[in-house]
């Protein structure tokens, strides 16, 4: 079984050390980059499963890199982790606009990094329901491809917008409750506050129509048509 690829991408070398040094020794096959182009660069020709990539770099920030990666052949399912010493919303919220499936703050201890870092890619080996599911709303998600299709018109969504509008509609009615919606869509181990579930719910809601996802108050949400 070949070592799992992840592209470090920081532009100071003191964090690609420490993030390298833990990786490599849980068995990771790790290339490192220190600006968003040369990540880029790098990506298009590894190929890896997941990059980690720091917010603030000059030039090209993290945000910026992590637009164009989703909008590269044969990168646009590429995981994606922020990793930023910012923990503010708005900066979260940026993050997951741009399409990132997860979001680190640093500092963060080694057996920690390890475990977010499993998690997400655990979330990558699970996703193994394919073809084309329909809804009576005349909604169908094609989860080969990761597109929406809202009475015939293609839409396109973020990997976690899309993941988690899969999960909810799946069962149409079912009460989806955030526990529920954080092991799946986000994976056990991984923390994640109710604040993500809701700025998701939010861009689906401005995507779809507001009257497809009913929120259920203190428990959670479903997909009605």
């Amino acid at each position: 079984m070949r070592s799992q690829k992840i592209l470090l991408v920081d532009d100071e070398p003191d964090i690609i050390e420490f993030l390298g040094y833990n990786l490599t020794k849980e068995g990771f096959d790790v290339s490192t980059a220190s600006s968003g182009k040369k990540a880029i660069e790098i990506a298009k020709k590894i190929k890896p499963d997941l990059i980690i990539l720091d917010v603030m770099m000059p030039e090209m920030d993290g945000i910026e890199t992590c637009y164009e990666i989703r909008e590269t052949e044969g990168l646009k399912d590429t995981l994606i982790a922020f990793l930023s010493a910012r923990g503010e919303d708005y900066s979260q919220v940026a993050g997951f606009d741009a399409g990132a499936d997860d979001y680190i703050t640093k500092p963060i201890k080694p057996r920690l990094l390890v475990s977010r870092v499993k998690a997400i890619l655990r979330r990558k080996t699970n996703e193994k329901e394919l073809g084309l599911s329909e809804t009576e709303a005349s909604i169908k998600i094609d989860r080969e491809k990761y597109l929406v299709y809202k009475e015939g018109e293609e839409m396109s969504f973020p990997k976690k917008e899309f993941e988690l509008l899969a999960l909810l509609i799946s069962k149409p009615g079912k009460v989806f409750t955030r526990d529920v919606i954080l092991e799946r869509v986000w994976g056990g181990e991984v923390v994640v506050g109710d604040r993500t579930i809701d700025v998701h719910i939010r861009k689906l809601r401005e995507k779809l129509g507001d009257h497809y996802i009913k929120t259920i108050k203190g428990v959670g949400y479903k997909f009605q048509s």
